[in-house]
């Protein structure tokens, strides 16, 4: 990335370098304010790096109409071992520019060069406060720079101007009508648009769909910007363009969100994806703002500080607030009263990174009670650290107990710097923990969980997946290009591998694909198979954005059903369809047109065009029967006959933007009946798939819940209700998009396991098709909590705070993500504070009624679908 071979240069401040240091141009130099440096005062202002005079170089200037002492300030490209402090005594004039040339010299330049595709970052004195930033991904012609000088956006410059004001594009000379034009040469080609100059920024991105995506704008400026009329877009041109309504305006230093439509609010009707830009157009239809990625943030993308600081994974999403680049650090969970084998604190990561908290500093109320965490003490993400009181068993603990009325306070390495704190003015009953951990609002629990996550009443308990540990790759390398999304599994009526169906929604594709019985699977190559089959509206026209797929009665004889959120044709529009293929008619051909479709655009008034049906599966009516449904429309127990032309079972939809599944009856003459509504943990429904084998219908949330399925089976009312949800198995990365989920019949068991099949949405490392496996016969009990079951053996030293274990020391120094006792309380990011927790046998109901669903699942049943 960086030039083999430094260039000549020296430091400079444009002019001369005084015997004192570097001295500013531009205005009269006087006495340096000594303030700090706060930033906005001094900003990255040109750049050249790709071989300027003498080589490369970074042009600073002062905002203010003052002078700026910029003594220490130090200079980095995007390798944190490249540094540059600039020498004692330089003092950058009233509105001034200082140039920092490369040198062969490190104490006068840059003793590094600055890539083709590589940043500027500018700090402050304590060489982690920034101050401000560019990056770039290709050499600029002339040099970037802020159109207008100081405080407009970076863009590529019409010519180098170092050490004075940046150059504006010209207007040329016109012609003299008495001479002859000399001949015009051939035009070069046109750099990018550079953005158009304003004091807005992008401030912070969410992408992943843990609610909806966003884009926060903030304004660095003293005066309100109406943005009333502008527009936004993501990085795919054929998207249109969301207009920002009347009476929008950004405050100065205030905050201003740009939604995703959802409900009834408006928004724009696309997503963000892992790979993806943001683009925010003025009225002009100007380029003004651009931030891009290249993967979702596990949190947000934000500045730090808002609006000037460079882009990093923030701590806690702050959709319309400041920014927060705090420690991820958390207390978790605190025992002040007889804990075993004493009082203990317990802490967690809302990161994404492991965090070495090493020398970090617990006290409770009194200053002078202070423990420094030992070396080796590291969080990792999602894991939890137990730090003891001094005891027998634990002699290297904290030597202070925790009172009735007391706090807990953890401090950086400094002593100084609080990183979190909690108070209270009585013991807890139990102990006093945070539900969901480290982010959850105030609410009871159900008991202490020492080093394991916490179990609040009123949270959905989680249980690990009951299947193997992995989801493997199944497809080769690049078979799909990314957007496969729904999956249903036709089985063969043998214990032979069945049919797999599965949908693309960016190019609207149905695909077949099959086993080779050897343990691979890939698109069927027969009957125009090979590349997906096109799927058109009954019109034949349009490009239907499939999500979810499904077959009745185990066969798609019947037809194979879609459901779609839009027409890719008119993205814009929400059409949340229920679509019928006859796939046993249509040969070879290779575009499938609906036999019939279902517009439930009615029942959704208001739904984002990106927001609307996920997941699709049939169940047939004689189940629902047997097992009490009851019928929302009529408030009775379901009879089929009271849906006329619906044939022999109901369509379960999953729908993203309300989080939500829906029973229809889809007649033949086209209407559709809701019959039930069922409400969700999840923060939204990504796939559903009804499970024969294990009597319950699967509930799937994709990477917005860390990949987390749940089991519904019909309850004493009548209704649907969730019975137990599953993390993601144990090595899966929790991070993919998976928007579709299968599981194969019990008949094809091996081993004692059948396979569950995975689509990735963002076809990650190339592959879009993974397989995991589930158990045949009914899965383990829950263990008891009562005592945690807590991993690891690790060779943490007694009683030094570092392990996670159950006070008895044996614990490890570090407990890693997902490995947490068998019940744990499902953790979403949201804002929260410590909470109370309350007694234990609360929890023996739901444990109970998890190990009743799944115990029928020890036997194969006869008839699979009961249709």
């Amino acid at each position: 990335m960086h030039p083999l071979l430094r260039r000549l240069g020296a430091t400079t401040l444009v002019g001369c370098v005084a015997a004192v240091g570097l001295v500013g141009t531009a205005a009269p130099a006087s006495a340096a304010t000594g303030a700090p440096t706060l930033p906005g005062t001094v900003v990255v202002n040109e750049i050249e790096s790709d071989g300027g005079t003498p080589g490369d170089w970074i042009e600073l200037a002062n905002t203010t109409s003052a002078p700026v002492d910029v003594s220490g300030l130090v200079l980095k490209d995007n390798d944190d071992t490249h540094a540059f402090t600039l020498p004692a005594g330089t003092t950058l004039p009233a509105l001034g520019f200082l140039v920092v040339d490369e040198s062969t010299d490190p104490a006068t330049g840059l003793s590094f060069g600055l890539g083709k595709a590589d940043s500027v970052r500018l700090f402050d004195a304590d060489g982690t406060t920034l101050l401000d930033s560019y990056s770039w991904t290709s050499a600029a012609a002339t040099t970037y720079g802020r159109l207008p000088d100081r405080t407009g956006a970076f863009g590529v410059t019409p010519a180098s101007s170092r050490g004075t004001a940046n150059a504006a594009a010209t207007t040329p000379t016109p012609t003299d009508p008495g001479t002859t034009p000399a001949p015009t040469p051939a035009p070069a080609p046109a750099p990018a648009p550079a953005p158009v100059a304003t004091t807005l920024r992008i401030n912070e991105v969410e992408s992943n769909g843990d609610d909806t995506d966003w884009v926060e704008l903030t304004n660095v400026g003293s005066t309100a910007v109406d943005v009333s009329g502008w527009s936004f877009l993501d990085g795919d041109d054929s998207h249109a363009k969301y207009v920002l309504p009347a009476g929008s305006t950004v405050a100065p230093g205030g905050f201003f969100v740009i939604d995703q439509a959802q409900g009834v609010r408006p928004g724009f009707d696309f997503g963000l994806g892992g790979a993806d830009s943001a683009r925010v157009y003025d009225t002009s239809g100007a380029l003004a703002l651009t931030y891009s990625w290249t993967e979702h943030s596990l949190v947000s993308y934000g500045r730090c500080p808002d609006g000037t600081g460079e882009f990093a994974t923030t701590t806690t999403s702050t959709k319309g607030a400041a920014n927060d680049c705090s420690s991820p650090v958390r207390l978790n969970e605190v025992e002040s009263s007889g804990g075993t084998p004493g009082d203990w604190v317990e802490l967690t990561t809302v990161g994404a990174t492991p965090v070495d908290v090493s020398g970090f500093v617990l006290r409770d109320s009194d200053d002078t009670h202070r423990y420094v965490l030992p070396t080796g003490s590291v969080i990792q993400p999602g894991g939890f650290l137990v730090l003891d009181e001094l005891t027998a068993t634990t002699p290297a603990g904290f030597d202070f107990g925790l009172g009735g009325a007391d706090s807990v306070r953890l401090f950086a390495r400094d002593g100084v710097t609080l990183v979190d704190s909690y108070a209270w003015t009585q013991h807890a009953a139990v102990t006093w923990g945070r539900s969901p951990d480290g982010t959850g609002d105030v609410t009871g629990t159900l008991e202490a969980t020492k080093g394991s996550a916490n179990i609040a009443a009123g949270t959905v308990l989680t249980q690990p997946w009951p299947g193997g540990p992995d989801e493997l790759p199944l497809d080769d390398e690049a078979t799909f290009t990314g957007d496969l999304s729904g999956l249903d599994y036709e089985p063969s009526g043998t214990s032979a591998d069945g049919t797999l169906w599965a949908v693309q929604n960016g190019d609207g594709l149905l695909y077949r694909i099959v086993s080779d019985g050897a343990g691979g699977w890939a698109p069927a190559t027969d009957s125009g198979w090979s590349a997906g089959k096109a799927l058109r509206y009954p019109d034949g026209t349009g490009r239907v954005d499939a999500e979810g797929v499904t077959v009745t009665g185990d066969s798609s004889d019947g037809g194979v059903y879609v459901s779609s959120e839009r027409n890719n044709a008119a993205s814009s529009v929400s059409r949340p369809s229920v679509l019928r293929y006859d796939v046993a008619a249509a040969g070879s051909a290779t575009t499938l047109v609906a036999t019939q479709e279902w517009n439930l655009a009615a029942d959704f008034p208001g739904l984002g065009a990106n927001a609307g049906l996920e997941g699709v599966t049939w169940v047939p009516d004689a189940w629902l029967t047997e097992r009490g449904f009851v019928d929302e429309s009529t408030g009775t127990a379901y009879d089929p006959a009271a849906h006329p032309g619906h044939g022999d079972g109901l369509f379960f939809v999953g729908v993203e933007g309300t989080a939500s599944v829906y029973a229809y009856a889809l007649s033949t003459d086209g209407s559709a009946e809701r019959v039930a509504t069922i409400a969700t943990s999840f923060d939204l429904v990504a796939d559903v798939q009804f499970d024969a084998d294990l009597d319950a219908l699967w509930v799937v949330c994709d990477e917005a819940c860390s990949g987390r399925t749940a089991l519904f089976d019909v309850d004493a009312s009548g209704a649907f209700a969730e019975q137990v949800v599953y993390e993601a198995p144990l090595n899966a990365d929790r991070g993919l998009a998976n928007e579709g989920f299968a599981v194969a019949d019990a008949a094809t068991c091996t081993d004692g396991a059948r396979q569950t099949f995975y689509a990735d949405d963002a076809d990650t490392d190339g592959f879009s098709l993974r397989a995991g496996t589930l158990p045949c016969e009914a899965p383990t009990a829950p263990t008891d909590p009562t005592t945690p079951v807590v991993p690891g053996t690790g060779a943490g030293a007694p009683g030094t705070g570092a392990g996670a274990g159950a006070g008895t020391g044996t614990g490890a120094g570090t407990v890693p993500a997902g490995t947490t006792p068998t019940r744990v309380a499902a953790a979403p990011t949201r804002a929260g504070a410590l909470a109370y927790t309350g007694g234990a046998d609360a929890r023996l109901g739901a444990a109970l009624a998890a190990l009743l669903l799944l115990a029928g699942a020890g036997g194969v049943l006869v008839s699979r679908r009961r249709a």
